[in-house]
């Protein structure tokens, strides 16, 4: 199974920016976790961060018969883009929409999500772990506990 993750906008600022939301740990820390789990279960995967849509819009396309799951946190861009949910719709590839924190309990702009529709599941609120749980429900589906 060959895994694509990716990040949005300011998730390479994770442990400067607003640490009481999103924790102390760096972006390569987090990188770490995934990598170390994908290994684990004999997963490849790729990891890719980007501050511009049309860098991840690029991305999704690009995966396009090379990967057989898309793991996703689209950050800032879960409540503006509609190019990222038709690009995930058009590459066809199963998604799993990721967010550190509990965007149902934040701003009330923040609790929609234009991505979530074009995705198989969604992980939030569990910290970096929920990266784990997405790549688990992509994997395993429902039978290890996850929820798609």
């Amino acid at each position: 199974m060959k895994i694509l993750v990716i990040n949005g906008p300011n998730l390479n600022m994770l442990g400067i920016r607003e640490p009481d939301i999103y924790g102390k740990e760096d972006y390569n820390a987090l990188c770490g976790m995934i990598n170390a789990h994908c290994r684990r279960l004999g997963i490849e995967v790729e990891i890719f961060q980007s501050n511009h849509e049309g860098e991840i819009v690029d991305k999704i396309q690009s995966a396009y018969k090379k990967f057989d799951g898309i793991v996703i946190n689209p950050a800032a861009y879960t409540h503006t883009s509609v190019a990222i949910p038709d690009a995930i719709k058009a590459v066809g590839i199963p998604a799993v929409e990721v967010h550190i924190s509990d965007v149902s309990r934040r701003e009330p702009y923040r609790r929609v999500s234009y991505v979530r529709e074009a995705c198989v599941g969604s992980v939030v609120g569990e910290g970096f772990g929920g990266y784990t749980r997405a790549i688990d429900l992509l994997a395993f589906g429902e039978k290890e506990g996850g929820r798609l």
